[in-house]
């Protein structure tokens, strides 16, 4: 799997930058999350495991592809789980269980538009004496769940088979109006960071069905400072 991403073919629909990257990752049995994903779509498996991911993160500057970001709606706060996908046409992606954010404009235009699980939450955000904390509590709909995240980035990660999984992922699968979509996205390769987590109390890998398979300190944490992002038109697998 290439850090580097593939051309992304025109029209372009969106760009955006995403800073101050946390993945933190869990290994579960495939089977275990198998039910979970579209229509022709299966887990994406690394040496008979797959990966849940809570990944918090700002983001900067969302907008059309040839126009400015959104003044106050593009910039906002996202907490997202996530699970790491593979089509029959062999096209990897992530499928994403929750996408959390504090802009209740983007929940809206997200579900309606492009069928992603966007829910609305109240979110935090700070970084001090090396610290990236990061925290989330649902509003809508209507699940209870908090979350809060401390990372402390350290020096550069390797750049490893099981990195380049995680993070080298090169679109998303969505199910939408009795469609399964694929969106691709491109973006620089990620400058990656180890990290340890300082706090973790998160409710919100429970809160999408996953309680009882995440237990413990993630198996694999990263940090990363950012990458600016493109998104390609969605296509149907």
């Amino acid at each position: 799997m290439s850090p580097t991403a593939p051309a992304l073919p025109r029209p372009h629909l969106m760009r955006q930058r995403w800073s101050d990257v946390g993945f933190l990752h869990w290994a579960v049995d495939p089977a275990d999350v198998a039910h979970l994903f579209p229509p022709g779509v299966r887990p994406d498996v690394l040496d008979g495991r797959t990966y849940v991911g809570l990944v918090p993160f700002r983001m900067v500057g969302a907008g059309f592809a040839h126009g400015p970001g959104v003044p106050w709606a593009g910039t906002f706060l996202e907490t997202n789980v996530r699970l790491y996908s593979v089509d029959d046409t062999g096209r990897r992606g992530v499928l994403f269980l929750s996408l959390d954010t504090d802009r209740a404009v983007i929940v809206a235009g997200a579900r309606a538009v492009f069928g992603l699980p966007y829910r609305w939450a109240r979110m935090r955000y700070r970084a001090e004496h090396g610290v990236h904390r990061y925290a989330a509590r649902l509003r809508w709909p209507g699940v209870a769940a908090e979350s809060r995240i401390g990372l402390r980035p350290g020096g550069p990660a390797a750049d490893g088979e099981l990195e380049r999984f995680l993070t080298a992922r090169w679109g998303l699968h969505v199910a939408h109006l009795g469609r399964t979509l694929h969106v691709r996205n491109a973006h620089p390769p990620w400058p990656l960071r180890t990290a340890a987590v300082t706090e973790l109390d998160d409710g919100l890998v429970a809160s999408v069905g996953l309680g009882h398979l995440v237990h413990g300190p993630p198996d694999h944490v990263l940090f990363s400072d950012g990458v600016p992002v493109s998104f390609g038109v969605p296509t149907a697998r």
